[in-house]
């Protein structure tokens, strides 16, 4: 599917600017024929040569002479971009089409195209197009590519408006521009059982309203086509209107993705980085568990979450599983390490009992992090998974001696004695791969704490 936006019409009139804004437009090339014209002027007025006055007056004039017709050119040209897609996975290519329509009477000269872009998506694209005939258009396309997740900008685009001789040379830009996103990578995930899954939207859903006394009813307003069986008339005589029954609701499982962020937990930078790997695994999870019909937020260290406050927090409930992903990724695109050295944040943030299946993604914890961590179990309504970064093979300079894998291996005892479904994040590892292993290890380590866990 296509996406992005048109990046609008614009008009290149070739007016305003005065005589300077055509002089400030000469090449190199212009500039040296305009110096060699004086130089040779001088010279034939202080030899009283004539003829070289007349090559001066040649080489001073032609210069000018081209900026002043490139100057007065008259005529409209009208661009547009468009992406495809407009937010792509981080390491694929987008294309990007451009179109220029003549929409004067006049037919163009030679133009150069030429749209701005970061560097990180590549070199600058530029095209020469040659005359388009008036009312005529001309389409071009190029690629972009980012191994870096963000928002990128491209645009404005540029015409350059050249002489034949390539002594002038005039810039025209339009005001608009688009916005490409590079999302996190994303990896599909197999539908494992989780100890404390919390029951999903289908298999053994949960009726919010169905337990509700009389007295407990919530009414809404009449509306045609409602059953008139369904006329609550104790609220239709409080109200004087007509008033009906609210239909009960199945109230979806919940998923909260916890991803830690501190600046002080994570090592190095860049695509193959510890954090990339943890942003990918928090996106991964959350596309699957919206996927699988549960409601899902994004939770951060500061105690930030995705999508907010608003209703009660979570996304996927009263949004489509697509917008809600897409609000989550575009979240992911931009988020960036923070300050805090403290997962209180987080911790506070999470209501005892009401926050379903927890997923968190720790980096390197010490002690006191580590038994916040294994307090966050008890906030959790549903089971815990938790991803705990391997710092030994995640650093760039490995330690010779064995403290770091030990401290490892101690915040992961005190993870699982907590109640935590823990597994290491070793360098190389995939979510997928790691995912697997969490169902392995609650199926070896852990004991199910009753009731029926859903995929």
């Amino acid at each position: 599917m296509d996406a992005g936006g048109t990046a609008g019409a614009g008009e290149d009139r070739g007016e305003g600017g005065g005589v300077r804004t055509a002089l400030a437009g000469l090449t190199t090339r212009g500039r040296s024929f305009l110096a060699a014209g004086i130089a040779a002027a001088v010279c034939a007025y202080v030899l009283g040569q004539s003829d070289l006055l007349r090559v001066g007056l040649l080489l001073g004039v032609l210069p000018l002479l081209c900026a002043a017709v490139l100057y007065r050119t008259r005529y409209r040209v009208a661009g547009s971009r468009r992406l495809s897609p407009g937010r792509v996975p981080a390491g694929s290519e987008a294309r990007v089409h451009l179109r220029v329509d003549n929409v004067s009477r006049l037919p163009t000269g030679l133009l150069m195209l030429q749209d701005r872009v970061p560097y990180v998506l590549g070199p600058r694209p530029r095209f020469v197009l040659d005359r388009v005939e008036p009312g005529g258009r001309r389409e071009v396309s190029y690629r972009v590519r980012s191994d870096l997740r963000g928002r990128y900008p491209l645009g404005p685009l540029q015409l350059r408006l050249t002489d034949p001789f390539g002594l002038c040379e005039l810039t025209r830009s339009f005001s608009t521009y688009d916005t490409l996103t590079v999302i996190p990578r994303v990896e599909a995930l197999p539908p494992v059982r989780l100890s404390g899954e919390a029951k999903g939207y289908g298999e053994g859903r949960q009726r919010s309203l169905a337990l509700a006394g009389d007295d407990d009813v919530i009414p809404r307003g009449y509306r045609y086509g409602d059953d008139l069986r369904r006329v609550h008339w104790r609220s239709t005589a409080r109200y004087g209107e007509l008033m009906v029954r609210r239909e009960e609701q199945p109230q979806r499982a919940r998923c909260t993705v916890l991803l830690d962020t501190r600046v002080v937990a994570f090592e190095g930078a860049g695509p193959d980085s510890a954090f990339e790997w943890a942003v990918s695994g928090a996106a991964s999870v959350l596309v699957h568990m919206l996927e699988r019909g549960f409601s899902v937020r994004l939770l951060t260290d500061t105690g930030d979450s995705v999508p907010g406050d608003g209703a009660d927090g979570f996304a996927g409930a009263s949004q489509g599983t697509a917008d809600a992903a897409g609000l989550m990724l575009d979240t992911l695109a931009v988020i960036d390490h923070s300050d805090g050295t403290d997962l209180s944040p987080a911790y506070d943030t999470l209501r005892g009992g009401n926050e379903g299946l927890l997923v968190a993604f720790f980096g390197d914890l010490d002690e006191e992090q580590a038994a916040v961590a294994a307090k966050m179990r008890q906030r959790s309504g549903g089971g815990a998974l938790a991803f705990l970064l391997d710092s030994e093979t995640w650093s760039r300079e490995p330690a010779d001696v064995p403290g770091p894998l030990d401290r490892s291996a101690e915040r992961l005892r005190m993870l699982r004695e907590s109640g935590w479904t823990a597994v290491t994040v070793p360098r190389g590892a995939t979510v997928e791969g790691l995912w697997r292993a969490a169902d392995h290890e609650r199926t070896t380590l852990t004991t199910p704490t009753g009731g029926k866990a859903a995929r």
